[in-house]
This record gives structure tokens, sequence and C-alpha cells, in this order.
């Protein structure tokens, strides 16, 4: 109904009063922060991963380790690193320390990979010692290749039981979400060797790839584990608008794009907002943050932030921060939006404080407490 009155409209106006609906939580701006600078020069950050015996691991795009070590960042980048297609949106996405990494010292990357025809995600790990990564093997490259350069997902978490999730976008086609044949448009539960987890929703057969655990993603760029429930939450990217925030749970259709709050570039209305069978976002944004990194705050650095889900901003430039009561969003607020610096990473060190990094080609590692 909405996309046929639009339709009847010049395209002045279908470009303003009907071209987005509004995000259920009005935000707010946060109080200042404080903002220690403790790297630049970065080219491009995606992720980054703290270490025991306080060593940060930080990733850039174009394809490159870097060492932030005993407060300076090593000039010279890890070698061992894979080969990755650094094109459009793709490169080298996060890192992230095996669970028991003081035992095995496996770590495991996500980048985007050539593949006949373009290039897909894959995660792979290798066996990090003295600044070097030795033995890098692919563990699971996604059936998920396109030459569109868009939409790779890439972000990594382990849970709880150890085990793996992947986040694949849909790669820039749409309709791949909901097609369970391949894993575009997904979240991935894997074991740490990237075979598909016992438990996942087809792995005992079905219409879907064994590895999948929810699927109808446009291009999830957050991941992290819920305080409470212990269960997977991230974020991803909508078109114009329709950015969401979503409770990962197995079998779950989150419906892209046959539902969605955003819109096309050019003004058209993207399906419905509602659909029987398919699970709306928990929260949503309108206009589009593009949101980035993901983590829940926990620990005594940050008492008024505890248990709240914390989201880089990229397009809007902030650090955003939800609180929720149980899955219900309640209050939304802004900060850092001064500096205007694109936010592509957000987590919670080992001693409790947070730390963003910026991505630009003179990219920062921050740390922030509150004033």
């Amino acid at each position: 109904m909405l996309l046929r009155s639009c339709l009847a409209l010049p395209l002045v106006a279908l470009l303003s009063g009907c071209a987005d609906a509004t995000s259920p939580i009005t935000p707010e701006n946060g109080p200042p922060l404080t903002v220690t600078v403790l790297a630049e020069g970065l080219e491009h950050p995606w992720a980054l991963a703290f270490l025991p015996g306080g060593e940060v691991l930080i990733t850039e795009r174009g394809g490159t380790l870097r060492r932030f070590h005993d407060g300076v960042l090593v000039e010279e980048p890890v070698p061992g690193v894979p080969a990755v297609v650094a094109r459009g949106q793709g490169g080298l996405f996060d890192v992230l320390p095996h669970p028991r990494f003081e035992d095995n010292r496996r770590l495991y990357l996500s980048y985007a990979k050539a593949c006949d025809g373009g290039a897909t995600t894959a995660v792979g790990h290798g066996e990090y010692r003295d600044g070097e990564l030795h033995r890098f093997r692919d563990v699971l490259v996604a059936d998920a290749c396109s030459d569109t350069g868009q939409h790779f997902g890439g972000r990594l978490l382990f849970d709880d039981d150890g085990h793996l999730f992947l986040t694949i976008g849909d790669r820039g086609q749409r309709q791949r979400a909901q097609d369970t044949g391949d894993h575009a448009g997904s979240v991935l539960r894997l074991d740490q060797d990237g075979a598909a987890a016992s438990g996942n929703p087809f792995a005992n057969g079905g219409n879907g790839r064994a590895e999948i655990w929810s699927w109808g993603h446009r291009n999830p760029q957050g991941l992290a584990l819920h305080p409470d429930t212990r269960q997977p939450w991230l974020n991803e990217h909508g078109p114009r608008g329709g950015d969401e925030i979503n409770a990962v749970k197995p079998g779950v259709n989150y419906g892209w794009p046959e539902i969605t709050y955003g819109r096309e570039y050019y003004g058209p209305a993207i399906g419905e907002t509602h659909q029987e069978g398919l699970a709306p976002p928990l929260h949503y944004w309108v206009p589009s943050i593009a949101p980035s990194g993901f983590a829940f705050v926990g620990g005594d650095r940050y008492p008024q932030w505890r248990g709240d889900a914390l989201s880089g901003a990229l397009k809007l430039t902030h650090l955003n921060r939800v609180r929720f009561k149980g899955e219900t969003p309640k209050q939304e607020l802004r900060y850092l939006r001064q500096r205007e610096q694109r936010i592509r990473d957000v987590r919670q060190g080992p001693e409790g404080y947070l730390y963003l990094l910026t991505d630009s080609n003179d990219g920062q590692l921050l740390r922030v407490e509150p004033d």
C-alpha cells in the first residue's frame, strides 16, 4: 500500500516525505567521554583482538595484520597471513584467538578469498608465536562466491561451548539470503575445524546447508554473546535505513529482503516490515547508522552501562549504545559525534576498558572512558 501511494508522487516527494520510516526510539546525545589515542596510522583497520600478556592484534582490510605491543604499534606486519581479495568491501576481516589460546596458540582469521568468478568469505587458523603466524590453513570457504565485491559479513565469535560462528552477507544479491542452498545471507555455526556443528537446523538433512544456523541476513557486521542468555546477537546493515540488531536463534529466518525497514536507495519500499514466519528485528535504525562491531558491556569500569549493547557507526560516525530490557530496547544514546570518525570495531578489553577502531587510511586505536 505504501509503495503504491509513493509511486504516484513526483520524484522529489518520493525521495523526501515518503522515503523513510522512523526509528522506534528517539536517540539522545550521550555525555562526553574521555578518549585516549593509543595508535594511529592504521590503514582501514577492521577488527582487533586481545591476547594474553597484553598484546593487541589489529587487522587492516588491505590484508595486513598489525601488532600493538608494549604501548607501541609495531611497524612490520605479522608474516604468514593468507592472500586476500582487497576489492570493494573485501579484504582481511576479523581476528579471533581460540578459547584455549594460551595452550594451543591458535589464531583465526576471516577474509575475502578468490573464487571462480569473484570472491567469497573464508575462515582459517594458524599458530601464532613470537609475532608470526605459522601454518595457516582454511577451515571453511563459504559457498557464497560473487563478483559484486559487496556484503561479505566476516565477523567471528566463539560461544561458551566452543562453537565458531561466522557471518556471511548476501553478497549484494539479495534473494540469496532466502536460499538456504548456499551460505550467502546467513550465520554459520561450525566446530573448531570448520565442519558443521552438531545440532544445526539442517545438520541431519533438510532443505539447507548443514553449516547454517540462521538466514535472511543482509550484511552482519557485528557479533557478540549476550551476557545473560549467552546467545549470539548481531548487528547488520540495511539498505537506505533498516539497520538491525537481532538475537541470533537457530532455524530462524530474519527476513531480508522480504521484510525490512529499509528502502531502495532511489526511494521505493523493499518488501514489508512484518510477515508471518519471519523474525522482525529487536531494534532498527532509520536513517541508517551503518553499524559495525558489537559488544555488550560488562565489569565495573562502566557501571551505568552494564549489559548495554554497543555498536560502532560508520555512516553517522559515533559510538552507539542501546539499553535493552530483555529483548526490548528502552534507550539509545550516541557518543563521540563531534569527532566525525567512522567507528569500525568496538571491544571491551580484559581489564574492562572499551576500545574502538576508526576506519580511514589513517585509522586509530582508541580507548574510551566515561568523563
